[in-house]
């Protein structure tokens, strides 16, 4: 059945004439249904680490929009944490993590190979998800890329321009390239283990990709998801990889061959015509819908959506937004992009 799920039809290279769908942060604070259940867990974490709270929240956008992949929920830091980090989160304000400065913090870390007691759950999680999802719909592992992951385990939160990481990327090589190894190797051990639970494609996200540039990002954003990719595929033969270096600019070109992905998600800055010509010759794309629109709807959303399903409509395409839709997002609006990827809605 699986060489039938539309997603993973694309994900190998098929040009379908309506292209799978499916939303990043899709399952979250936009939706009552996974309001109730955060408040059913006491706290993110408590979902998180929680299994059956967690497939409940990964399976409710599937429910409610009939998306073609279900992606785990979980949260790129919990690798961190993992490998023994502090992690909190501050109500309004994000996570928070004790900081990687010296070589005396890293030194306390964990191997890559001790996160999986700690993670355990996470699997269990994918595990519900791989027995109860329908027969038609892909389920997605995915885990941060080392330099984002990197950048929280620097700074301790997030940052404007990740200037801390970028300061001990200059002031402290070793230090840093010790810190990203040790990242690389613990998500190669995590996502193998969500393949192992059920995972059927996995996805890489570097949120803060495009913070790296020219030299910098080949050897930190491309060099670890090459790594990563090539890992996976010698434990996991024929497991599709999404990659995501948001932010990438240029570097988009010709990211898929560099690294061996099997896709890679586009940040809305990208022109879809564009990347078409220049992104898309290499094999499947995803994207890249302005989440805003699903906070102003109408036909703005319409004509935007329509417009990003002809740009790819030559090509394999994975329809998505171009980064994580918003807490204050309209569910209404959600389905009217489903519709109109469809080819249901009219105006």
């Amino acid at each position: 059945m699986a060489g039938q799920k539309k997603l993973l039809r694309a994900l190998a290279g098929e040009v379908l004439e309506v292209p799978p769908i499916w939303m990043m942060r899709q399952a979250g604070r936009y939706l009552p249904e996974y309001r109730a259940t955060r408040g059913k867990a006491g706290d993110f974490l408590s979902l998180c680490y929680t299994p059956d709270l967690a497939a409940e929240v990964s399976l409710q956008p599937i429910r409610r929009y009939g998306f073609d992949a279900a992606i785990l929920f979980a949260d790129i830091l919990l690798v961190p944490q993992a490998l023994g980090a502090d992690l909190w989160f501050v109500t309004g304000e994000g996570p928070r993590l004790s900081t990687i400065t010296e070589q005396a913090d890293f030194d306390a870390l964990k191997p890559a190979a001790a996160i999986h007691d700690k993670l355990a759950p996470v699997y269990e999680t994918v595990r519900i998800l791989a027995r109860d999802l329908s027969e038609e719909t892909t389920l997605i592992g995915f885990a941060g890329a080392p330099w984002t992951v990197a950048t929280y385990m620097i700074a301790g939160r997030g940052t404007p321009a990740q200037a801390p990481a970028h300061a001990l990327r200059e002031g402290n090589v070793a230090l840093f390239e010790a810190l990203l190894e040790r990242i690389t190797k613990a998500t190669i051990e995590y996502l193998s283990a969500q393949i192992d639970a059920g995972a059927e494609v996995v996805k890489l996200f570097d949120s803060w990709a495009g913070s790296l540039k020219g030299e910098a990002f080949d050897k930190y954003a491309l060099a670890p998801c090459r790594e990563i990719t090539q890992a996976l595929k010698a434990r996991h033969p024929g497991i599709p990889v999404i990659g995501f270096p948001r932010g990438a600019e240029e570097k988009y070109v010709g990211f898929a061959k560099a690294t061996g992905v099997d896709c890679v998600a586009l940040d809305q800055s990208v022109d879809a015509d564009w990347a078409a010509a220049n992104v898309q010759v290499d094999g499947c794309v995803q994207g890249n819908l302005a989440p805003e629109h699903m906070v102003t709807g109408g036909q703005a959303l319409v004509d935007e959506t329509r417009r990003i399903v002809k740009a790819f409509s030559n090509g394999p395409h994975i329809f998505n937004l171009g980064h994580g839709i918003t807490p204050d997002a309209d569910p209404e609006n959600v389905q009217l992009m489903v519709d109109t990827v469809r080819g249901t809605a009219r105006g």
